[in-house]
């Protein structure tokens, strides 16, 4: 029987090094990390010629330093580690690193690599390691490559510690991978925790110097508000709100943070949570010690909330551009009283002794376990928790100004009588012509409120269809196309072939069910939240999509859609949904014209012109035209032919292009023969 082992090759290098782990950034702090398990007091990473390839990167700590044991037994085995993550070092730190992989990814960033390192129980002797990767590709397995250490006096007979030298840097790195890195470094060890003592890794870089002043300026005493939470080893959380002055104003226990989950306990290791959040104005910052221009930028770099795992930050939460609690989509879905991560500045810091949370592999976060889906849970239950209760105080300030207001007007308006009253012997017209001001103040108020309550009307009207819609699109729809779908079946396996008189009801029950689904689709669409946010709007994107949408619907109708779109990608500065407000009324109001018209061929046709920094949409159908109203009554709200219409759809459409900054023409018989609409608005591309 002959024996044999697995063998790995060389190419195993690669794919564990540079493909696994291949930003520079997380590279280099594996290494970092090494010498924080190392109890290394000081770590610095020095940068020479690294703007392309050839450079080096060298990382000096002054740790514990490894015997020939050590680097045979541990630098140089992986996939294993002496201590698993969470245990304590020997000063009492827990260990950050894990099997050796992220630092395989650092050591393949160079051709060369060299390796010097003072043990603590031998600081007088210095072993050396040298590695050169080009033996390595030039092999067939791994073990075929013999690595030799060698050892000789050291002249820092007292000082332990270890230098890696990575030379022959295979690709250069940009100023931002170096700014990344500086940034990383920074934040490797909380730099806004006061604790001096803390393992401080620093950067031999101008990038790293600018960014280290930045921090030590620590704002968070001009915060508008501080959100501090906490979930302790039961799973129990508590938080509250202070203000910049530290005065508490908010309070929660922990059934009422969790009331999405019906008061159930968080299954995550315990964790503190804190967020400082920012009014960016000057007017707020008039009492403060700095100005709002200095904190904007700290925001700017170290904005949004760093994960610390046992002391140390796990990257990318917090990252640039990482936004791992959806701060940014929650405030765009309601942005009153939410933060950002532009606006505000947090961190949670989890202490995990069992090693409950696992990084993964590729070091490019931690495993999606329960325990972390609890954790982000937590911190977004408190986040959702804090804007709720500061919702209810702006709703109870507004309220308050509300019942102020008439109060405040009838004062006013009682002084201004007083006033005429003293001086209308000398002005006698004086009284008269306020009294018809005041008379004009009150018919536009009364208009004003007739119209607040037409929209609300006509809010709840929609909340009520969108409500229809989304349980007829999820239940009753779909019964009905399975239960047509499985009559047909049986009546084939019944009669053969299927009459016509039979297939033809069919036929119009699944045309209608596609025609009520597209309503359905439609109607959900328009409330949908993520479309009110202002953004650069493809117009023609929007126009194919709302067509599309409504295909079935038009189908069903006998009325066919022709799009006619000029070559070119027009962007508008608006919304999803105010485009398609636009389109969606008129779209209606063709159809409305159309089943009312005697003609055989229903046709819609929709274009766009783009010259000269503007665009125009034609809109046009063969309908019956405008027939009931002249061309400017068709704007006024209420106005409608129609009967059970609302009359607010060409109001919409006429105020939507005038906020816009667009105009718009309504032409009784265009050249279809029915009613066209004509409308110019200023794009931001073409």
């Amino acid at each position: 029987m002959s024996k044999a082992t697995f063998r790995f090759s060389t190419d195993i290098l690669k794919r564990l090094g540079e493909e696994l782990n291949p930003s520079l950034d997380q590279s280099v702090i594996e290494l970092v990390k090494n010498a924080h398990d190392a109890d290394a007091n000081s770590c610095q990473i020095r940068l020479k010629n690294i703007a392309k390839s050839g450079g080096s990167i060298t990382v000096i700590d002054d740790g514990d330093g490894m015997t020939v044991e050590e680097i045979r037994n541990h630098f140089l085995m992986l996939g294993r580690s002496p201590k698993s993550s969470g245990t304590l070092t020997r000063c009492g730190r827990k260990i950050a690193g894990s099997k050796g992989l992220g630092r395989l990814a650092a050591l393949r960033a160079g051709n060369q690599v060299t390796v010097r390192t003072r043990s603590r129980t031998s600081p007088a002797l210095e072993n050396e390691l040298q590695i050169d990767w080009a033996d390595f590709d030039g092999a067939d397995a791994v073990d075929a490559v013999p690595l030799e250490i060698t050892t000789s006096s050291s002249s820092m007979r007292e000082v332990s510690g270890t230098t890696i030298e990575i030379s022959g840097l295979t690709r250069g790195a940009s100023r931002r991978e170096v700014h990344q890195l500086a940034r990383a470094l920074l934040l490797l060890a909380d730099p806004f925790d006061d604790n001096q003592e803390s393992f401080r890794p620093t950067l031999d870089s101008k990038e790293f110097d600018d960014l280290a002043k930045l921090v030590q300026n620590k704002y968070f005493d001009d915060a508008e508000y501080h959100l501090i939470a906490n979930v302790d080893e039961e799973g129990i959380a508590s938080a509250q709100v202070v203000d910049w002055r530290g005065e508490v104003l908010f309070k929660v226990d922990h059934v009422g943070l969790r009331r999405s989950g019906q008061g159930s306990r968080y299954v995550c290791p315990p964790a503190e949570f804190d967020l400082w959040v920012f009014i960016l104005n000057a007017e707020t910052f008039r009492t403060r010690s700095s100005n709002f221009g200095e904190v904007r930028t700290w925001l700017r770099e170290f904005g949004g909330v760093m994960l610390y795992l046992n002391d140390i930050r796990v990257s990318p939460y917090g990252d640039a551009g990482n936004d791992w609690l959806d701060m940014n989509l929650h405030r765009t879905r309601n942005p009153e009283e939410r933060p950002s991560t532009n606006t505000s500045l947090g961190r949670i810091r989890i202490t995990d002794e069992q090693t409950v949370l696992r990084m993964k592999t590729d070091r490019s976060g931690i495993i999606e376990s329960q325990a972390f889906i609890d954790l982000k849970r937590f911190a977004q239950d408190a986040l959702d928790w804090m804007a709720h209760v500061r919702l209810q105080v702006a709703e109870a300030r507004r309220q308050k100004q509300r019942e102020k207001a008439p109060i405040q007007t009838s004062k006013s308006i009682q002084n201004v009588k007083q006033a005429i009253e003293k001086v209308s012997e000398t002005e006698p017209g004086l009284k008269q012509t306020f009294e018809q001001y005041e008379r004009a103040r009150e018919n536009e108020e009364r208009t004003l409120r007739e119209e607040v309550q037409l929209y609300r009307t006509l809010s709840t009207a929609g909340i009520t269809a969108a409500t229809f819609a989304h349980e007829a699109s999820g239940g009753p729809l779909k019964i009905i196309g399975r239960a047509v779908s499985a009559v047909r079946r049986r009546i084939a396996d019944l009669i053969d072939p299927v009459p016509d008189d039979v297939i033809e009801p069919l036929k119009r029950i699944n045309s209608s069910v596609s025609s009520l689904s597209a309503f359905s689709d439609t109607t959900l669409g328009l409330v949908d939240r993520d479309k009110r946010r202002a953004e650069r709007v493809e117009v023609h994107f929007v126009l194919r999509r709302i067509i599309e949408t409504y295909r079935p619907f038009l189908k069903a109708r006998d009325t066919a859609v022709y799009l006619n779109l000029a070559e070119g990608v027009p962007y508008l500065r608006s919304s999803v949904a105010a485009i398609e407000s636009i389109i969606i009324n008129l779209l209606t109001n063709s159809l409305v014209a159309l089943m009312q018209s005697t003609t055989s061929e229903r046709r819609i046709e929709v274009g766009t012109i783009i010259e000269a920094g503007t665009m125009e949409i034609l809109f046009a159908d063969n309908g019956t035209g405008i027939t009931d109203f002249s061309a400017n009554e068709i704007w006024l709200p209420g106005v409608t032919s129609r009967s059970g219409g609302s009359g607010l759809g060409l109001t919409i459409v006429r105020d939507t292009i005038t906020d816009l900054g667009g105009d718009i023409e309504a032409v009784p018989e265009g050249r279809l023969g029915g009613a066209e609409f004509r409308m110019l608005l200023p794009i931001i591309g073409g």
